[in-house]
């Protein structure tokens, strides 16, 4: 989707296009940013200086190209990563697998899909391991759902273009379908996952916030499905809202508690 081009700034156009090109580049030079943008090398030049000035990238040392800055890695580091935070998300993720028993992870959003930050392994005989690390296509875990449910549809269906959510693996595996489910998971304030993205696991998530919108990470409990009925999900949507209430405290502005998760004692 291009810009209204009625609307269109063309410095800050040239500009935010390339931004996006470190996305798949390490390093560009002036000349090779030019060619990418169909551009003049001057124009390319001012605008590479422009954003050194301001942090969002660096010059080479070999003083031929330019890197991502300190303020573009900022932009782009996913929730959870900090020093701080993680001190705080690895109290939360102790709390939890003490209330629940079972395994519990962190997982934030990038773009359309979740990466697990952090985890704690259950004691049980027969137990889910941590994926620290992994990622998942969003919509196909409770964690991905419910992060996904604290954006608005006019952003979920820019995220997801498509009717069709391939790899979904469901005959409801659609972007109405996907909607439809995120405003339940509003209404309730937690998502569950039965076997979906790992067969034989069930799954449940809450949110785990942060000072704002960008520190939102989704606290997740796993458990073979002999031991995730739904019950079971409730009960561990309710002890993990509990752990969560640690972030707000330790960390950050302090919030209001969330809704009670209905059934939950």
């Amino acid at each position: 989707m291009g810009p209204t081009r009625d609307y269109t700034i063309e410095s800050l156009d040239t500009g935010l296009r390339l931004l996006r090109l470190f996305l798949t580049d390490d390093s560009l030079t002036v000349s090779g940013a030019a060619a990418r943008l169909s551009v003049g090398r001057s124009t390319a030049h001012r605008v590479l200086s422009t954003l050194e000035g301001r942090g969002f990238v660096i010059r080479d040392a070999s003083g031929r190209g330019y890197s991502p800055g300190p303020e573009l890695m900022a932009l782009g580091r996913p929730a959870g990563f900090g020093a701080e935070d993680r001190a705080q998300v690895g109290a939360v993720l102790d709390d939890a697998v003490r209330r629940t028993g079972e395994t519990v992870q962190s997982v934030t959003l990038i773009g359309d899909r979740i990466l697990v930050t952090d985890g704690r392994e259950s004691r049980q005989p027969v137990r889910v391991v941590p994926e620290t690390g992994r990622t998942y296509p969003a919509y196909a875990t409770s964690g991905g759902r419910l992060l996904l449910s604290r954006m608005t549809p006019e952003q979920v269906c820019a995220l997801y273009p498509l009717e069709r959510l391939d790899g979904d693996g469901r005959p409801d595996g659609s972007r109405s379908a996907l909607l439809d489910e995120l405003a339940e998971i509003r209404a309730s304030g937690y998502a569950v996952g039965r076997g979906r993205p790992v067969p034989g696991m069930h799954t449940v998530a809450v949110p785990l916030a942060g000072a704002g919108r960008r520190d939102l990470l989704a606290l997740t409990a796993c458990a073979p499905a002999d031991r995730g009925d739904d019950a079971a999900l409730v009960r561990h949507a309710g002890e993990l809202r509990r752990s969560a209430v640690l972030r707000q405290v330790s960390g950050g502005p302090r919030r209001c508690a969330p809704p009670a998760v209905p059934g939950a004692r």
